[in-house]
């Protein structure tokens, strides 16, 4: 009985790990589409790099 427990807390941790992965791969891909395509037809990966989100942040905080 012991064993069957863990092997179900086991399997409903490893839908949670893939359902936050798929997510964050969700977002990752979402961001390259909206900026490389929809936006200015820049680089898609430009997004990803911590340069631009600093320039971002800094753009709609005033800094």
């Amino acid at each position: 009985m012991k064993n069957k427990n863990i092997r179900y807390v086991v399997r409903r941790l490893l839908l949670i790990f893939i359902v936050l992965l798929l997510g964050f791969l969700a977002l990752g891909i979402g961001l390259m589409i909206g900026y490389g395509i929809l936006g200015k037809g820049q680089d898609p990966w430009a997004i990803l790099s911590p340069a631009k989100w600093q320039e971002l942040i800094s753009k709609f905080t005033g800094n």
